[in-house]
């Protein structure tokens, strides 16, 4: 219900309005009981009753709040409102008629009461005409806001909306209320074929999602906005596919959990953001078993190296929800840990926090960080990750990312941690650039680990590309396309597997949750996405056509890439199935486990300075190698 503050001078006019409705009410009721022919007596009689008919219901609609609602936004509720007012007020004259029969008289002759027909007939043309009166208003008014639009569409975006149910309802009465901030709804699809030809606060629904290029065309749309909470994401990546070939700037309404997350709301007003790449490669929300990580992580003291990156402040992010005993952000890169600091301190007000700078290289470092913190849970994020640039400087991600890990590993066994967590990736799997060699030789680290160590259970959580992660392709192609073009692919046919930074970050903690010890956890990527069709559809969503108004070039693999990667090992055999449905057991690989030690001392002793014997070392830890780095090596070059 709209309220607006009394005023008795603007409510005068209506108060007037009233009077003569109600009057009316009652007058035609007597003509039409009568048949226009009132008997003078029953005429004395209404006359003498009226002026307290009048005054009873004046009273009445008062106080049902009939002069202080704002009746230009009139619907159900007001209309419930006048209900209720009115059969309040037919009920209490009709009281009065009854109750004043027999003890009054006028001129001379005793009043009775007025026939029955009167009174409910009376009620009923008070509802209709009081009812008439108040929705009137709404309807100038809409009249009046519907020229003011016709007037000023030229400077308005033309909307199509995308879902005729209760979101797209909702966004188009919001739209039309305030049309120069999300502008004008012009028309409405939806595939629900009843729905075809209806309107929706006066908008059309002209087809389904197979006229939506067409109607883009027919009716000048300018916006396409996406209004739908009840399909599965497969329907809204096909909808968002086609809506992204018209050209047209494509918005999207937020899902509930967004809108429980977000802090910067729009008052009074449904939020609306642009669509995001995100949103044509993204799958369902992932549900987590939150008595499963609730157990290894409420009231624990979580260790984060590499808290600071991508995947790494996700995790802190997320385990913030689980309320630990405290977490600890251990990262080399200040700046980017400071920022996830006071971010997490805004978000989560109690959250026992504290950072740590360091690298995991650093051995006496390490082991220092976990004889004072004490961890219960390590996720071990901290590494090396870029490919190429890898592949020019190897010596650095062997002593990074392996011995990064295997100090690591040795502390959480020496210091009676309960559980690590390894983020592995697909490029471990049948490696051709020596960043993947050494994750590969990191998940091997793990395996050993959990067969010769007693104190900590140690599990790898392998998967794919990190959507908006540090060093993806989507910032990349976003500036490029920012710029103008072109935009670069390596290969017209390289694939990749995706998933983005939250649902990752989701499924490891989830694993983490299920390790029992010594697995290789390997999460579901779904369907991989060709890159050029990625590049492709970012620059439809940025308004622009691919190889017309922003062309696509092939620059070739660059040093250790693959055409596409692959979740697991042929030696591996097969995936066994857990709880999770997005979540699979890779089988484990029997390796050289009595010379393990030794052969990574030997490489420790060469990384960074002999790289033939390095990758040598390497090729023996991990046979499915069959990278070149040492060819690679840009300091090997340039001395050459």
């Amino acid at each position: 219900m709209k309220i607006k503050r009394f005023h008795f001078s603007q409510a005068i006019p209506q108060m007037l309005i009233d009077f003569v409705s109600v009057f009316f009410s009652y007058f035609i009721a007597m003509e039409l009981r009568f048949e226009g022919r009132i008997p003078w007596h029953e005429y004395e009689y209404f006359v003498f009753l009226i002026p307290f008919m009048l005054l009873i219901s004046l009273i009445v609609f008062f106080f049902f709040r009939f002069y202080s609602t704002m009746w230009q936004f009139a619907s159900m509720d007001e209309l419930l409102q006048i209900f209720y007012g009115t059969t309040v007020a037919g009920i209490l004259v009709t009281i009065l008629g009854f109750a004043v029969a027999g003890h009054y008289s006028v001129n001379g002759l005793p009043i009775y009461r007025l026939p029955i027909p009167v009174y409910v007939m009376g009620w009923a043309l008070m509802f209709l005409f009081v009812g008439a009166t108040r929705f009137s208003i709404r309807l100038w008014h809409r009249r009046k806001r519907k020229n003011e639009l016709q007037r000023e569409s030229e400077d308005f975006q033309r909307v199509m909306v995308i879902g005729a149910g209760e979101m797209g309802s909702m966004i188009i009465k919001d739209m039309k209320s305030a049309p120069e901030s999300q502008g004008i709804p012009v028309i409405a699809i939806d595939d629900d074929r009843s729905k075809r030809g209806t309107r929706i606060h006066g908008v059309k629904v002209v087809g389904g999602r197979e006229s939506i290029p067409r109607m883009a065309v027919r009716y000048d749309i300018d916006q396409i906005l996406l209004a739908i909470s009840n399909a599965d994401k497969k329907d809204k990546q096909d909808i968002l596919s086609i809506c992204a070939k018209t050209g047209c700037r494509l918005k999207t309404l937020p899902a509930l959990y967004e809108l429980l997350q977000n802090d910067d709301k729009t008052e009074g007003r449904t939020p609306i953001r642009d669509i995001d790449i995100l949103d044509l490669l993204g799958r369902d929300e992932i549900h987590l078993n939150v008595e499963e990580i609730s157990g290894y992580l409420k009231g624990k003291t979580v260790l984060v190296t590499g808290g600071g990156g991508s995947i790494g402040s996700e995790l802190c992010r997320q385990i913030a929800y689980f309320h630990p005993k405290k977490i600890i952000i251990f990262d080399i890169y200040e700046n980017n840990a400071y920022d996830l600091q006071n971010e997490l301190l805004m978000r989560f007000k109690h959250l026992n926090l504290e950072v740590l700078i360091g690298s995991v290289r650093d051995k006496a470092r390490v082991e220092h960080v976990f004889d004072v913190c004490r961890p219960d849970v390590v996720f071990h994020a901290a590494a090396h990750k870029h490919v190429p640039l890898m592949e020019l400087s190897p010596g650095e991600a062997v002593k990074n990312n392996v011995f990064g890990t295997l100090n690591v590993a040795q502390a959480c066994d020496k210091y009676h941690v309960k559980r690590m967590v390894l983020i592995s990736t697909d490029k471990a799997v049948n490696p051709t650039n020596i960043m993947g060699a050494t994750k590969r030789i990191c998940e091997l680290i793990i395996q050993y680990s959990s067969r010769h160590c007693k104190n900590t259970e140690y599990v790898a959580v392998r998967f794919g590309n990190v959507l908006g992660s540090n060093g993806s392709v989507i910032p990349l192609f976003k500036r490029q396309i920012a710029a103008g073009g072109p935009v670069t692919v390596t290969h017209p046919d390289i694939i990749r597997y995706f998933m983005t930074i939250p649902e990752a970050a989701r499924l490891v903690i989830q694993a983490g949750g299920m390790a029992k010890g010594g697995e290789i956890f390997i999460l579901d990527m779904g369907q991989p996405v060709k890159i050029v069709d990625l590049a492709r559809n970012m620059i439809r969503l940025s308004g622009f056509e691919p190889d017309v108004d922003i062309k696509i070039t092939y620059t070739g693999l660059r040093p250790g890439e693959k055409l596409y990667e692959e979740l697991l090992l042929d030696s591996e055999g097969g995936c066994s199935k857990t709880s999770h449905e997005l979540i699979y057991i890779g089988t484990p690989i029997p390796f050289q486990e009595d010379s393990f030690l030794d052969d990574l001392e030997h490489l420790r002793e060469v990384a960074g300075v002999d790289n033939v014997k390095m990758i040598s070392i390497v090729h023996q830890l991990v046979p499915t190698y069959s990278g070149h780095a040492e060819e690679n090596d840009a300091l090997a070059q340039n001395s050459n």
